[in-house]
């Protein structure tokens, strides 16, 4: 298993600054992670540094409560694109979620996944706000609305993933969908959980640690 190959190299943080960036991207470089996950400023620079490499430019829509309206993450979407972003990680409007009003939150998500133009989409639910019923209607919804990948946190919620709760997701999407496992995952126990209940993907902003939890002989 390529295991830098699961991880999107994350930092979200507010405060992150152009250096720290850069720090992440050579760092993303060196290990060959598939991507390197950033805010919307970030993603021209990162798409330049990166433009070379085998290293994807994630960014986040709708980040972090995912209650912007459908034509701003929309607009986002495009515009991320436009600065070199490869894949879109969009957060669910999970107040209509809660309210069951389930057609405005697949078409919420299927306006970013047509906005992405074949780009891939992950859809963040936010799982540690959700009962099981609505992991489970929240990941099928994902389906329903062409996306790529139904994510479990944006790990500013107060909570990220768990193994039961990706286990779940990927229950209810089977081979349809993949399954990404974010918050949280600091270092290879964790991330070996993750991949074990499903998980594809993993974002986390502990990638080095990760890899350097391997031994010495595994070709990451």
């Amino acid at each position: 298993m390529e295991y830098a190959k699961y991880i999107d190299h994350t930092l979200l943080k507010p405060e992150a600054t152009t250096e720290q960036i850069n720090r992440i991207i050579d760092e993303a470089k060196t290990y060959h992670f598939k991507s390197v996950c950033v805010n919307p400023t970030h993603v021209a620079n990162a798409a330049k540094q990166l433009a070379d490499t085998d290293v994807l430019v994630c960014t986040v829509i709708g980040f972090p409560l995912g209650a912007s309206t459908t034509a701003t993450k929309v607009f986002e979407t495009k515009d991320a694109i436009n600065n070199g972003a490869n894949e879109i990680d969009m957060v669910m409007n999970i107040g209509a979620l809660k309210d069951q009003r389930y057609d405005d939150v697949k078409n919420d998500i299927r306006a970013v996944v047509e906005a992405a133009d074949n780009h891939t989409v992950k859809v963040i639910i936010e799982t540690v706000l959700l009962t099981k019923d609505e992991i489970v209607k929240a990941s099928e919804l994902t389906k329903d609305a062409g996306a790529h990948f139904v994510k479990t946190s944006t790990g500013f919620a107060g909570g990220g993933a768990t193994p039961e709760d990706v286990k779940l997701m990927k229950d209810t999407v089977g081979d349809a969908l993949e399954v990404k496992a974010s918050g949280g995952v600091r270092n290879l126990d964790d991330f070996n959980k993750m991949v074990a209940s499903g998980a594809t993907r993993i974002g986390a902003s502990a990638g080095v640690q990760i890899i350097q939890g391997l031994n010495s002989d595994t070709d990451y």
